[in-house]
């Protein structure tokens, strides 16, 4: 098994080196519906149960399978990338924003830790409650009728869970230093 690092400091397994149940894991992302092995999950092969456990979350929040739009992930997932300074996801999420439409200055704002607004009423409760989230404070009774007002318990939970699966994301690539842009080894 090499043991140099292809992807930040960590050493991609070979096809060649993985056991079954790693090549399985493999095989079910590159032959799936992601049809690829995106940025943590290169890490998470070596373990694949969980590979097996976070695809199909990871895959709820793709678009049109969850409650929120594009617009409303990217906020949330700008947030909480931010907060933990992953340079990784935070990147790639801060393209994807100006993809989906996000404002410039709004993007920006986030990525640096200002505060901004959003003209979209559901865009805003969106930053409200991810801001709040990583503040480490208490959800107020008023952002709280807000928000779920706006987005529905369905949309509230879809923002939390992926607030949650992002944090994982970030920790994962933080741990391992993983780079902006880093590609890993060509498969």
């Amino acid at each position: 098994m090499s043991k140099t690092p292809t992807f930040g400091r960590y050493a991609e397994l070979p096809l060649a080196d993985m056991t079954a149940a790693q090549r399985a894991g493999y095989d079910l992302m590159v032959d799936g519906p992601r049809a690829r092995l995106p940025g943590p999950y290169k890490i998470w092969m070596h373990n694949p149960a969980l590979l097996r456990a976070a695809d199909p979350l990871g895959r709820h929040f793709t678009p049109g399978a969850s409650s929120i739009s594009e617009r409303e992930r990217e906020i949330a997932v700008l947030v909480i990338n931010s907060k933990w300074r992953s340079a990784y996801p935070t990147t790639a999420h801060e393209k994807r924003g100006k993809e989906v439409g996000l404002p410039d200055a709004a993007t920006a704002a986030i990525v640096a830790g200002l505060p901004t607004s959003f003209t979209d009423a559901r865009e805003q409760i969106v930053y409200e409650m991810a801001i709040a989230l990583v503040g480490e404070r208490l959800i107020p009774q008023g952002l709280h009728d807000r928000a779920v007002a706006a987005l529905s318990h369905e949309g509230v939970t879809d923002i939390i869970v992926l607030m949650g699966y992002y944090t994982a994301v970030s920790l994962t690539m933080n741990f391992y230093a993983v780079a902006p842009g880093t590609p890993g080894i060509s498969r």
